[in-house]
């Protein structure tokens, strides 16, 4: 009996979040265990960055334990299944923000995605609270409290309060910031001592995670693995990588084109932390859109390609891969991918410079498409 086609995609979504649920009944995903271990000692002095959660340090803000405490008041198991489910949903309401739902179950086969499910990371949900502030940007709507909170708990996301200032969005920027404030008091109140030691010592020290590891797809990263130490001279990189993407972003964003300018600071964001773990590309996946929606499709073939694939894994398999140079841009492959794409995007909006363009029905067209 053949399936009507209207219940093929739903069907394989079924399929792929059941095999989701099998997957948190018999695995322990780690980052969510040291989201729960965390939330657990958040309130117990500074134990939380002094002390480490399954032999790893909890490098999130205090803001985050505090949302992580809950996660120990249910049983281990059904937390791992609904942390997970949740953040399927995320995922799926991140894509329905600007693209056909149709989008998720494709999505849920790329790298970033499905390791963040791996892993038990909180990225789809970051990504879900910042695509619904953007899409209420794009509508006109009050916006700025998901990317506050966003912010609040890792701090990348900051990115994109600089895209609403830059853009002239100073009262999204202004909620954004408040929200970041507030959310960071409130947790220095539930663990000063905590707080004390994160703000003071833990949030610009990155020797407390393997920066020179093949998941680290930052510039920082691949130049570790490269040349072993970075000099001081390396702010530099970050500082042109930075003022480039925030300056193509807002061309993006000065046309009403928000979907451009949200991928294009997420690319940004990812190029400018020192710490991109390739779980942390779910934020290039807005990029995808934007390629679709502008005809590239053989950019957006050899993008999901790349994201699918995630080439760099396969060079662990090599013994000393950094003296074999042709892997070279195989182990940075996320790296290139997202200069690539940033260089793509500055391209395309210097060519159309000067030129008047109404781009909210393009913006939506994408999300709308049946």
């Amino acid at each position: 009996m053949k399936l009507p086609d209207r219940f093929r995609l739903p069907s394989v979504f079924g399929v792929q979040v059941l095999l989701v649920v099998v997957f948190a009944v018999l695995w322990n995903p780690l980052d969510f265990f040291i989201y729960r271990l965390g939330g657990q000692v958040v309130g117990d002095g500074a134990r939380l960055y002094l002390e480490q959660q399954a032999a790893h340090w909890f490098t999130y803000t205090p803001f985050a334990a505090v949302l992580f405490e809950p996660l120990s008041w249910v049983p281990l198991v059904p937390a791992r299944v609904l942390w997970e489910l949740v953040s399927v949903g995320a995922f799926a309401v991140a894509c329905r923000q600007f693209v056909p739902w149709r989008w998720v179950v494709p999505g849920l086969m790329l790298e970033p995605v499905w390791h963040s499910l791996f892993l038990g990371q909180i990225n789809l949900l970051l990504l879900a609270l910042v695509a619904i502030d953007f899409r209420r940007v794009a509508a006109g709507k009050p916006a700025g409290i998901g990317i506050g909170i966003a912010a609040a708990v890792k701090l990348t996301p900051g990115i994109f309060v600089v895209l609403l200032l830059a853009a002239g969005r100073v009262r999204a920027a202004v909620v954004a910031g408040v929200t970041f404030g507030a959310a960071t008091l409130g947790a220095w109140i539930v663990a000063p001592e905590a707080s004390l030691v994160y703000w003071r010592d833990t949030f610009y020290d990155s020797t407390r995670v393997g920066v020179p590891y093949v998941s680290n797809q930052s510039p920082y990263g691949a130049l570790t693995r490269l040349l072993g130490d970075v000099g001081s001279w390396y702010h530099v990189l970050p500082a042109v990588l930075s003022a480039v993407g925030i300056a193509v972003a807002v061309r993006y964003a000065r046309r009403d084109d928000w979907l451009g300018a949200f991928a294009v600071a997420g690319l940004t964001g990812l190029l400018v932390s020192p710490i991109s773990w390739s779980h942390h590309w779910v934020w290039a996946l807005p990029a995808l859109a934007v390629l679709w929606r502008d005809g590239y499709r053989r950019a957006f073939l050899a993008t999901g390609a790349v994201l699918a694939l995630s080439p760099m894994w396969a060079t662990q398999f090599v013994d000393h891969p950094n003296d074999v140079w042709v892997l070279l841009p195989v182990r940075n492959a996320y790296l290139l991918l997202g200069l690539a794409l940033l260089t793509h995007f500055a391209v395309r909006t210097a060519k159309r410079s000067g030129t008047a363009e109404a781009v909210p029905e393009r913006v939506l067209a994408t999300r709308d498409a049946r």
